[in-house]
């Protein structure tokens, strides 16, 4: 009896060891890290929830609730935050930026993105001309329109000339046009007997000398040659350059951006920046990126070497580590089925290229044989309809294969409804940008304004149920922010407030911000972990300005992140919580525009 109750009273104490034990780790496992109170949080859940607190544990999201809920999960370690009844959104995903490339030639850039007037550009340039070294050029790379401008009309190379003198000055609008100024085209060894490249031209007086002006009519390659040949910065300047542009995103509240790769930028050896960064675990955003091939005629061979030493991977746990993952192939696959989106010039027709729809095939046939997601640049409904037709022949060769793996058309501006059900039985997505928002007049100039009304068309897309994911296409056909690009996607004017989309094409407030977050999820395979704040999703979200979902509507592409969180941790604040924003190196080289005018002019 007496060993009986010597038992029993070990076991009782055993199991209230136990007890404790575990108590003591289910404390510690809903113990939230960071808690954000007096909040308006979006969560963006399928109920639309609105709600005041939200809690971080490891790199996601703990709890959202009251203030009172949420605080009970706090302890003397957990960070506090108030956020004085500011909105709380997911973290912005830009699901077609060219961010490494934008990092590698940020510090060397002059931005006119926002500036109000064509006389205030003209002074930036002057400025920075002053400043600018021998041997350096003073660089505005796209990212604007002349219709924000108060006087609704480009440069003339005479104003140009007269801001830069003999400072070589390179001027880029979106892929349609460029300027040099004469120390630029002496530079570069331009003269009345240079040869354009075909499909582009440059551009001639009465007297048949040279305005200075590039065109692509509708080739960009004229524009690609000239930005290639400009002097890069050191690696130190572009590395600096990569941490200063990412910082600039999340200024808007960017935490993800997915990379459509680009012309003149070669994988891996011109995303060291990025690459350095995440080695070193010091990402401030989610990158997923595709590959874009350089060699016109050699696409297959540069995707058959990149496939066999490198491997697409869709764990979103990754980003918690490295923030830098490959995706797939991308957004050109063929060259020769390149569709131009140059509104000031007549639409380019696959027809004219003989060899498009065998490259691309075969292309595509490879992603699909490997595994490869990928996504195709299509500005037209006629491209499309061409290209489909390609997809669904490998669809079929290949026993239905394509259709189970993602991919996508991106840009899709005049896409039709027919065009749309093909894409639908694929099983494929759409990945639209602002690009209208600056060029959408020069459209209605070619296309006239009926076309205008549904392009692309976005309501339509989502009504079908077609997998849509939203971005700008910055850094050159459009601005990297994107306030405007939301802007563009509620109200259907351009940066110039021109009206393009018809009522029945515009989005409420809460459409277009689930295509910025949940929707651009779809188009990296993350739409499990990332675009939501629901319990368990990871962390990254943005403390704005002004409230997105209350404040007029031409007042949106004003708003700015007063805090921009990532995994957990915060990366950006502003106002407030400026003193909670990580150290930023000071901008490399001294000369730098980056220093002075910082990038988008809000």
């Amino acid at each position: 009896m007496k060993r009986f109750i010597l038992l029993l009273i070990f076991t009782l104490v055993l199991v209230a060891c136990n007890q404790d034990k575990k108590q003591a780790q289910d404390a510690k496992t809903l113990t939230a890290d960071l808690i954000v109170t007096n909040a308006k949080v979006a969560v963006m859940d399928a109920n639309r929830t609105i709600t005041e607190a939200i809690a971080v544990k490891d790199g996601k999201v703990l709890a959202t609730g009251s203030t009172a809920e949420v605080l009970k999960l706090a302890n003397a370690q957990t960070k506090t935050l108030d956020a004085k009844g500011r909105t709380i959104i997911p973290g912005l995903n830009d699901s077609h930026l060219h961010l490494t490339r934008g990092g590698r030639f940020f510090n060397a850039e002059l931005r006119w993105d926002g500036v109000k007037t064509l006389k205030r550009a003209l002074e930036m340039l002057k400025e920075q001309a002053a400043r600018t070294p021998k041997g350096q050029w003073v660089r505005v790379i796209g990212g604007w329109s002349p219709f924000q401008f108060e006087e609704k009309r480009f440069p003339t190379p005479e104003e140009i000339n007269d801001a830069t003198g003999d400072v070589p000055t390179y001027v880029l609008f979106l892929y349609s046009r460029a300027w040099l100024n004469k120390a630029g085209l002496d530079a570069l060894r331009i003269d009345e007997n240079t040869k354009a490249p075909e499909g582009s031209s440059f551009e001639k007086d009465a007297n048949g000398k040279l305005t200075g002006v590039l065109l692509a009519e509708p080739n960009p390659t004229i524009l690609y040659a000239r930005i290639g040949a400009l002097p890069p910065l050191s690696k130190a300047a572009m590395v600096n350059g990569t941490k200063q542009f990412y910082r600039e995103l999340n200024r808007f509240g960017i935490t993800s951006g997915i990379d459509a790769g680009g012309g003149g930028h070669k994988f891996p050896k011109d995303y060291t920046g990025t690459k350095l960064l995440a080695d070193a675990g010091e990402m401030p955003i989610r990158l997923s990126y595709y590959l874009f091939p350089q060699n016109k005629g050699a696409e297959y061979a540069e995707f058959q070497e990149w496939m066999a030493h490198n491997e697409v991977g869709h764990n979103g746990e990754i980003h918690l580590d490295h923030g830098y993952e490959l995706e797939g192939g991308g957004e050109f696959l063929a060259w020769s089925a390149g569709d131009f989106e140059n509104f000031l010039a007549p639409q380019p027709m696959l027809e004219d290229r003989p060899t498009w729809r065998e490259d691309l095939k075969r292309i595509i046939r490879l992603h699909v044989d490997k595994g490869w997601p990928f996504r195709i640049h299509a500005t037209y409904g006629e491209t499309i309809s061409n290209m489909l037709d390609v997809i669904e022949e490998v669809n079929k060769e290949t026993n239905g294969k394509l259709a189970a793996e993602r991919w996508m058309f991106d840009h899709a501006e005049t896409v039709t409804e027919n065009e749309l059900k093909r894409i639908k039985a694929l099983n494929g997505g759409i990945a639209i940008q602002a690009r209208m928002a600056y060029a959408g007049e020069f459209f209605v100039e070619r296309y006239g304004a009926e076309k205008a009304k549904q392009a692309p068309s976005v309501k339509k897309i989502m009504d079908m149920g077609i997998p849509l994911g939203a971005g700008t296409d910055g850094t050159r056909v459009a601005s990297y922010n994107p306030w405007p690009a939301l802007y563009w996607l509620i109200t259907g004017k351009t940066v110039g407030d021109f009206q393009l989309s018809e009522d029945s094409n515009l989005l409420t407030r809460e459409e277009a911000l689930y295509l910025y977050t949940k929707g651009s999820a779809w188009v990296s395979k993350e739409e499990n972990v990332k675009g939501t704040l629901e319990n368990g999703m990871f962390a990254d979200f943005a403390i704005l300005s002004e409230d997105y979902f209350t404040i007029p509507v031409n007042e949106i592409n004003t708003i700015k992140s007063v805090l921009t969180v990532v995994g957990g941790n915060v990366v950006f604040g502003d106002d407030e919580f400026k003193n909670l924003s990580p150290e930023l190196p000071e901008v490399i080289p001294n000369w730098s525009p980056v220093k002075y005018y910082g990038g988008y002019q809000n």
